[in-house]
Order: structure tokens, then sequence, then C-alpha cells
């Protein structure tokens, strides 16, 4: 696999600053049941770094000593760590809104079979990856089979009232292009999801959220291998607008790598450009009140990948 940051670190990206911090982005581990080609984490079934307890019983503490708002667990396959669930029950029981980045497929997984309930019941929001409504483009992206156990498992989590209307279990689906393109416009993408997905399927979700692939880990070394990768910058630095500066997520979130050190956010963390302090990266035991204000946020060209046209962050478009 090609390093995507020697072609990323020169930039003339403008210089950005911390907002408040509002969301606790954790990533439990690269392990995961997929090896997606758009996977900017690389993860797979053969990873082997995977969060330990001591270092969830750090993020629980954390939680409680800090006004966070919201919890943001990734992967990988979040659910397949150990003491995933550990941290769901903590950080339900102090009121902390809870999301669940699932890839979908990991519901049918062995020792599995009772995730979507466990989620129902803490309600957990979850925001599963799903890149096409229709199964060649699925398959082609993701591999044989994942796009019918995708549809299984949302209509599972239907069942239970994940993406009905007054259930308060939310069900958002992330869209991101199958090439080295920008998303179309998110709200009239989100029209032919939710019409093609109930035809066909009679399965029903409550928002998509398109994100822009990042040039970064498999889908940036995809690009070099086939001597596209300048023709992708060009093409994020020719819709990059300002207006997105404003409410990039990593103004008011941090991203927690499986060790416990803190990133500006998760691209950054794929790149292994972590906060620091005389050299060293800065773990998350050791950030104390009214750290992160104002802080300088790591910037390189893949920032050019979330203010590009509509903008793109983990919550989709930043605006329409």
């Amino acid at each position: 696999m090609h390093a995507t940051l020697p072609y990323l670190q020169q930039t003339d990206f403008p210089a950005i600053k911390r907002d408040q911090l509002e969301t606790l982005q954790v990533n439990l581990g690269y392990l995961c049941n997929q090896s997606c080609l758009h996977c900017h984490v690389n993860a797979g079934p053969t990873r082997k770094e995977n969060m330990e307890k001591s270092t969830v019983e750090d993020i629980i503490r954390f939680l409680h000593d800090n006004n966070i708002k919201k919890l943001d667990l990734t992967g990988g396959a979040p659910e397949l760590n150990l003491w995933f669930r550990k941290l769901v029950k903590a950080a339900y029981s102090m009121g902390i809104h809870i999301i669940d980045r699932c890839n979908l497929t990991v519901l049918h997984e062995a020792g599995q079979e009772d995730t979507a309930d466990f989620l129902a019941q803490h309600k957990v929001e979850v925001v599963a990856s799903l890149p096409c409504y229709l199964e060649e483009n699925v398959d082609s992206q993701r591999g044989d089979g994942v796009f019918q156990s995708s549809i299984a498992a949302i209509k599972s989590l239907n069942i239970l009232g994940y993406g009905l209307q007054g259930s308060g279990l939310e069900l958002n689906l992330m869209y991101n292009p199958i090439g080295a393109h920008l998303p179309p416009a998110q709200c009239q993408l989100e029209q032919d999801y939710k019409r093609e997905l109930k035809q066909r399927y009679g399965i029903v979700f409550n928002n998509l959220y398109t994100l822009t692939n990042m040039p970064i880990k498999r889908f940036g070394s995809t690009l070099i291998s086939k001597g596209r990768f300048d023709e992708y910058m060009h093409l994020l630095k020719e819709a990059y607008q300002s207006a997105n500066l404003h409410t990039v997520m990593c103004r008011s979130l941090i991203s927690i790598d499986w060790q416990g050190y803190v990133y500006d956010c998760d691209f950054n963390q794929m790149l292994e450009l972590p906060l620091t302090e005389q050299g060293k990266k800065v773990h998350l035991n050791e950030i104390s009140d009214g750290y992160l204000n104002q802080r300088n946020i790591m910037i390189a060209d893949h920032c050019y990948g979330c203010t590009a046209g509509q903008g793109s962050s983990c919550g989709g478009a930043l605006h329409e």
C-alpha cells in the first residue's frame, strides 16, 4: 500500500482553530468483518489493534468529567470490541447521545445476534454505511453478498422501531461515491434512497448522509496506483468552499485512537497526525479543562475533502 501523507503534507489549506468541544469520537479498533475499497481506516478481519479495558475506563472518566454531548463510536466494526457494551452502558447512564457507526453486516456475525436489541435498549443512534441502493454497486465496493446482508440488517432494525417516525430510534444511512468524484446533492439523493429502498425492499430510515472519499489510506493508495491522485486533489481544491470552514467537524470534535491518543479528527488519526506537546503524543488522560480552547487544528491537503462542494463530515453535508 502506498503511503499518502507525503502527498498531502505540503498544503495551502487555511489555518483553523477549535471551538467548544462537544463530541468525543472513539475508534475502538481496526478489526472489521469487511475490507472495503473506500475505507480510510484500512480496517479488516486480520487487524489486531483493539482498545483495551483500561483505555475504555479512561474514556468513561473523561465523559464523566467533561461536558460531552455526543459519544461517536467507530472502528473497524466497533461492536466487535469486547468493551463496546461497557462503554455504551456508561455513556447511556450519563445521558450522553451515543452514535454507533455500524457496517450492518456485523449484526449477522457470530456473537452479535442480540446487538441490535442492545442498541435499541440504550437508544443508540445507528449510522450505517450503504454506498448505493443498487446491489451491484454495493457489492463491487464492499464484497459479494454485502448488499443483501445489509438490507436484512436494516429490516431487523426496522422491526425494532429504528427509522420509524416517533420511535426515538434513529437510523441514518451513509453514502460515499464509488469512484473519484464528489457526492451528489445530499437532499436529492436522500429522496432517491427513500423511494427506491421503500419500493424495492420495504425498508425505511431517517436521514441520508453523504461523505466525500478522503485521499488517504486504501482509497488514496488506489488513486496513486492508478495515477489519479493529483487529478482527485485538483477536483477537491477546485470545489473548495470557504464557508465550510465554519462548520467542519474538527472544530467541535476530537478523535481518540484505540490506545487513547488524541487527534483533531478521524482522518488525522489515520494519517498519524496526533496532537503533540514537546514532540510527544497527547493522551486523553493529559487533557485538562480548557486545554483545547482555540488550539490550532492540524491541517494537510486532505482537509480539502471536508470543504469541497457541499462539504463533508461524519454528519453528512455541511450545507445544501
